[in-house]
């Protein structure tokens, strides 16, 4: 986040499985910062915090209004994603 004090986000489930999950050390993560559920146009928003799903699902936070620094991303964010987060501002 650019400014941690003006977003807003919506709870989802992270899958112990899903295709953006790195491992550091011993546990399994899917970093924050990650456009969830993909980074195409069936984005819904930007992964808030590391999830860790070494032990399987979680509920984890996506920011679906908010400033999000571009450079802090695992990956830089798809142009059909960030016309699918019309709320979010990629600066």
């Amino acid at each position: 986040l650019a400014f941690p004090d003006h977003y807003v986000a919506k709870a989802v489930t992270i899958k112990s499985d899903n295709a953006n999950a790195v491992v550091r050390g011993s546990a399994k993560v899917v970093p924050a910062g990650t456009i969830w559920p993909a980074n195409d146009a069936t984005a819904q928003g930007v992964l808030l915090n590391d999830a860790f799903v070494t032990n399987g699902d979680v509920s984890a936070a996506i920011v679906v209004h908010g400033f999000i620094k571009t450079k802090a991303l695992p990956a830089q964010p798809d142009a059909t994603a960030k016309t699918a987060l019309p709320l979010v501002a990629f600066i």
